[in-house]
């Protein structure tokens, strides 16, 4: 049922195992917050077996979270994931003794976070983004240590193959997932500007989450007969060159998917679209956080939150990932950043008179680096 990758990615874990873990034990990137102390929770509670009984008061489960890079949505589902635990530990009496690690998109990095992980004999694995959970996937699915995935976008991906089905995963591992209605993104593009000739397409080809929303958006154009051109990028450089060669081919407006290196780039190019005019419509808010004219999408914040809710049924009362049906989200919601739309010479009321009746929400946002310095 899984794939000959997966084997060859469990093969590579297992023999990381035998390597040094120094790099992760100090936190790496990420920050770590490990207690090596006694945990009175086994690495069975939960499991696929269901079958766990309610823990003592006072048990401390073992928790390792690997975020995949660093970005302002990512890092609101880690965050959330731990607030909520935390509330869920103190009203059932037991805590949660969270490892948090980030190899910022490194896959020898990302593997050896997951056989510390493993060597350090955790209840449960959090893998956040679809590379991790993969990744996570194949290091335990002959161990039986369950796994519980977020902001995977499409977990039944040919190449991804996390679950059987959405409402029965099978083996160790369950999820949320931050799914993107693509063809309802393309419908407000064309609420704001009915006469839309060409859009860019901006992503990383080697993204999964970017895969099936752009090959959405090819057939949605190609019905529409609106012409698409596609820019990529891999980095910071070949991303700001792609924003650049947008600019330059003239479109009317940019689609990015859920894209974790377009995001973690994105700072330092939203200001060329503002220059040359051109709204750029995403998958998530953090886009419109950080300059995107839009971003629409489900609210990472709840999904860290209901991701939560999902670990604490496993650890505490003994559900089984098997069974426990991926979560989706309703993708109505739709953030404009008031700055950039007034840079592009844009009405946000008019704006958000269009947006209302394809939304479930409309929402405001301005510029900063994190949803943190909002609240400031």
């Amino acid at each position: 049922m899984k794939k000959n990758v997966k084997k060859v990615l469990t093969l590579a874990l297992s023999l990381a195992m035998t390597l040094s873990l120094a790099a992760c034990g100090g936190g790496g990137s990420g920050s770590g917050k490990s207690d090596p102390g006694t945990s009175g929770a086994q690495s069975s509670v939960g499991g696929a077996s269901g079958s766990a009984q309610i823990p003592e008061p006072g048990t401390v489960f073992k928790i390792g979270i690997c975020n995949y890079v660093d970005d302002a949505s990512l890092n609101q589902i880690n965050e959330n994931i731990q607030s909520r635990l935390e509330e869920l530990g103190a009203e059932n009496g037991v805590s949660f003794s969270i490892d948090y690690q980030n190899p910022n998109g490194d896959p020898a990095v990302m593997n050896q976070i997951i056989s510390s992980f493993q060597a350090n004999k955790v209840n449960l694995m959090v893998g956040i983004a679809t590379p991790v959970a993969v990744a996570m996937q194949a290091a335990t699915e002959d161990t039986g240590i369950p796994v519980v995935f977020s902001a995977v976008s499409d977990p039944m991906a040919e190449n991804v193959a996390l679950v059987d089905s959405l409402e029965h995963p099978g083996g160790n591992i369950t999820g949320t997932s931050d799914y993107l209605d693509t063809n309802s993104i393309m419908d407000l593009i064309f609420a704001v500007n009915p006469d839309v000739k060409k859009i860019g397409f901006l992503y990383d080809v080697g993204q999964d989450s970017s895969a099936t929303p752009i090959a959405h958006a090819k057939e949605y154009l190609d019905a529409k007969g609106i012409a698409y051109v596609e820019r990529t990028g891999t980095n910071a450089a070949e991303v700001m060159q792609a924003a650049q060669a947008l600019a330059a081919d003239g479109v009317d407006a940019v689609f990015t998917p859920t894209d974790n290196t377009i995001m973690k780039s994105y700072l330092g190019i939203y200001e060329i679209f503002v220059d040359a005019g051109i709204p750029h419509y995403t998958g998530a808010d953090s886009f419109a956080l950080n300059g995107a004219f839009l971003g629409y999408g489900v609210d990472y914040a709840n999904l860290g939150r209901e991701t939560a809710d999902m670990i604490f049924d496993i650890l505490y009362n003994g559900a089984s990932p098997a069974s426990m049906a991926v979560k989706t989200f309703d993708n109505g919601t739709a953030t404009v950043n008031t700055e950039t739309c007034e840079a592009l010479g844009l009405d946000y009321e008019d704006v958000a008179s269009v947006l209302a009746p394809l939304c479930t929400k409309v929402q405001t946002i301005t510029t900063a680096e994190s949803f943190e310095d909002l609240k400031g």
